[in-house]
C-alpha cells in the first residue's frame, strides 16, 4: 500500500474519480432519492466544469503539497512525530487529522465568515444534489482549500503516500455523500454513526439556514457529532439551495462565476 500510494499516477487518480461518478450515477438511476425536476445532462455539464476547473488547481498547486510533506518526513516534523507511532497508527491518525483540519475546519470556517462564504455558496446554490455535486467549487475556494490542506500537513507531518491515501478516499466519499441515492433508512443511519452517509449530508444542503449550518463532515461523521453540529431531519421534506439564488440564471456557469463579485448578499 505504501509504494502504490507513493508513486501512483495521476491516471489512476483520475480512474478513481471517474469511477465513482459513474458508479454513483448507475445507482442514482436505480434508487433515486429524488428525481430530477430539471435536465440531469446540463446540470452534470455545469458541475463537470467545476469538478475540472478544481482538478486543474490542485494539480498545478501539487508541488506545494509534495514540498511540504518531503520536508516535514525528511525532518520529522510535525505532532504526529513526537512520539515514535507505529505505521499503521500514523496512517490512520493522519487521514483522520487531515480530515478534520482539511476538510471540516475549513468548510465550518467558510461558513462563519462573510467574505469566504461569497466563493463557498456556489457549492450551495445547487438545488439538484447528486454525485456531480461533490467537487462544485469556485476556483478560488479550491486555491484555500489546496492552503488548509497544506497547513495540516506541515502542523501534523504526514508522508506523501499518506495524503495520496486520504485524497483518494476522500473524493470518493465527497460523491457518495452528495450522491442522489436512497438507502435503506436503517443502513443510512447506521453508517452516519462513522461515516457521512448520504441523507446525512443533505440536510446540510438544505435552503433553510440552521439545517445548512450543520453536518459539515466529509468522511468521517465524529467531528460533527463531537462539535454539536450533527443534525438528523427528514430528508424527504428537504429543499436544496439557497433562497437568493433558485433563478435559472444561476445553473449557468458565467453566472455562477460572477457570484462572489457581485453585491454582498448575507446568508
Amino acid at each position: 500500500m505504501v509504494n502504490f500510494f507513493e508513486h501512483i499516477p495521476s491516471s489512476w487518480r483520475t480512474v478513481i474519480l471517474i469511477s465513482g461518478l459513474v458508479l454513483l450515477w448507475i445507482l442514482e438511476g436505480i434508487a433515486p432519492r429524488f428525481h430530477f425536476k430539471g435536465n440531469k445532462y446540463r446540470h452534470a455539464g455545469t458541475n463537470l466544469f467545476f469538478t475540472l476547473t478544481t482538478v486543474i488547481i490542485n494539480t498545478s498547486l501539487a508541488f506545494l503539497i509534495v514540498k511540504i510533506s518531503r520536508f516535514t518526513t525528511a525532518q520529522q516534523f510535525g505532532l504526529l512525530y513526537l512520539v515514535k507511532l507505529p505505521l499503521w497508527l500514523h496512517a490512520v491518525l493522519a487521514v483522520l487529522m487531515l480530515d478534520f483540519m482539511g476538510a471540516w475546519l475549513i468548510h465550518w470556517v467558510q461558513h462563519k465568515n462573510a467574505w469566504l462564504w461569497q466563493f463557498h455558496k456556489i457549492h450551495h446554490i445547487d438545488t439538484e444534489i447528486d454525485a456531480t455535486t461533490a467537487l462544485r467549487h469556485h476556483p478560488v475556494e479550491s486555491i484555500w482549500r489546496v492552503g488548509a490542506l497544506f497547513i495540516t500537513i506541515l502542523v501534523m507531518g504526514i508522508p506523501f503516500w499518506m495524503i495520496m491515501l486520504y485524497q483518494s478516499t476522500s473524493a470518493f466519499f465527497s460523491q457518495f455523500n452528495h450522491a442522489n441515492i436512497r438507502l435503506p433508512q436503517w443502513l443510512d443511519n447506521s453508517l452516519s454513526w462513522v461515516i457521512v452517509s448520504p441523507d446525512m449530508h443533505k440536510v446540510h444542503h438544505s435552503d433553510y439556514q440552521p439545517e445548512t449550518d450543520t453536518n459539515y463532515a466529509n468522511i468521517f461523521s465524529i467531528w460533527d457529532r463531537i462539535f454539536g453540529t450533527f443534525k438528523k431531519v427528514d430528508v424527504t421534506k428537504l429543499r436544496y439551495g439557497l433562497e437568493e439564488y433558485q433563478g435559472p440564471e444561476y445553473e449557468k456557469v458565467s453566472e455562477l462565476l460572477k457570484v462572489p463579485w457581485e453585491r454582498s448578499i448575507t446568508k
